[in-house]
């Protein structure tokens, strides 16, 4: 799920980084090879963690099947992560 265009799917990209908060790490993604990106519901992700933990979490997060609803699969955001 998308902060700015709600669900997305397909081949995605994933790009993590630091914030001006040295304690945050942002989440993007794009459709494979988009030059727009868009962020993922729940960033930036509160951390202490090494950026590539915080990323391996993040990419386990959005690559993990949701929950799901009566109309399937419910989209899945960074909200939950760590919970």
């Amino acid at each position: 799920m998308t902060v700015e265009v709600g669900a997305i799917t397909g081949e995605l990209e994933l790009q993590t980084h630091p914030t001006g908060n040295d304690h945050e790490i942002g989440a993007l993604v794009r459709y494979a090879g988009a030059r727009d990106q868009y962020t993922v519901v729940g960033s930036p992700i509160p951390t202490t963690d090494p950026h590539q933990d915080t990323h391996d979490l993040i990419l386990e997060q959005l690559t993990t099947p949701g929950r799901t609803g009566a109309a399937g699969e419910l989209p899945v955001d960074l909200t939950t992560l760590g919970e």
